[in-house]
């Protein structure tokens, strides 16, 4: 799913003659732009120190999911019960001991997060799940800091075969990387990152294409003391609307210096990049 979205996206972008896709950016500039942004911005702040989830914010049995994947889309999810003020704040506890007060979203608010419907949507009694009660409870969760052990409402439903969690943290209130870095491009640029050794990253990324052969993708990379940006150019794209096309690839570059705790960002989004089996280092990594 996460794939064909992609692929929407880029077709889309490419199709309204995205500024990311219709010819290559100066990659310096692009690296230095993402490197103050997310220096002073806050961003790194927040990524360093604060609350940046990398799992599922909600967790349920399989009989639930199972039974919220045949109801489908079809049915929304409505309060219909008493349920509890949130409390004044919570902690969120690290494996490695560090702790964090953040602020609590109330159940409704959990609830709507499950919907892909605007509250105010109204749906037939019987295509309805109905949140009956909730209860403050913890789960654990992957964050950029490692594990955590983090606040969650659990939701109960009348008409579901067991409760439903859903981290409480106030996200808004605390503040994310993506609010902080502002607008950003998406749609095309790295992925994700494989960490071969200290100095060998291979590099996964999206792209388009207005058809053809594939445009020969040439990863770039700029190096700083705190980060390393990576980007892409992709030539041969020209101005305006195209019958676009969304593309995959992976290649492998090379770094002059060893990555270790070094957070890697994305030259076109100016986002953090996650990396992966990173016994090397990587403070961006997701397990």
């Amino acid at each position: 799913m996460d794939r064909l979205v992609m692929t929407l996206l880029v077709a889309m972008l490419l199709l309204s003659g995205g500024r990311y896709l219709i010819g290559p950016l100066e990659f310096e500039d692009d690296a230095a732009q993402a490197v103050r942004t997310w220096r002073t911005s806050g961003a790194a702040e927040i990524w360093r120190h604060g609350f940046v989830p990398l799992g599922d914010l909600s967790a349920m049995s399989p009989e639930v999911r199972k039974q919220i994947e045949h109801d489908d889309e079809e049915y929304g999810w409505v309060v219909a019960g008493p349920l509890p003020a949130p409390p004044a704040g919570a902690q969120i506890r690290w494996d490695d001991g560090s702790t964090m007060r953040v602020p609590v979203i109330e159940p409704r608010e959990a609830l709507m997060a499950l919907s892909p419907w605007p509250e105010e949507y109204t749906f037939p009694d019987d295509k309805t799940h109905k949140l009956t009660g909730a209860t403050l409870t913890t789960m654990r969760l992957e964050t950029v800091r490692g594990l955590a052990t983090v606040p969650a409402w659990r939701l109960h439903f009348a008409n579901l075969p067991g409760p439903i969690d859903h981290v409480a943290v106030d996200q808004d209130a605390i503040g994310s990387v993506e609010d902080a870095v502002g607008e950003h491009a998406s749609g095309e640029g790295v992925t994700d990152v494989k960490v071969l050794d200290e100095r060998t990253l291979l590099v996964g990324y999206d792209y388009g294409s207005c058809g053809g052969e594939p445009p020969d993708v040439r990863l770039r990379v700029s190096e700083r003391p705190d980060v390393v940006v990576l980007g892409l150019y992709v030539p041969g794209l020209s101005f305006g609307p195209c019958a676009g096309v969304g593309l995959f690839g992976k290649d492998v570059i090379r770094l002059e210096q060893p990555l270790g705790d070094r957070v890697m960002l994305d030259a076109g989004s100016r986002l953090p990049v996650l990396c992966h089996d990173a016994p090397y280092g990587c403070s961006s990594r997701d397990g």
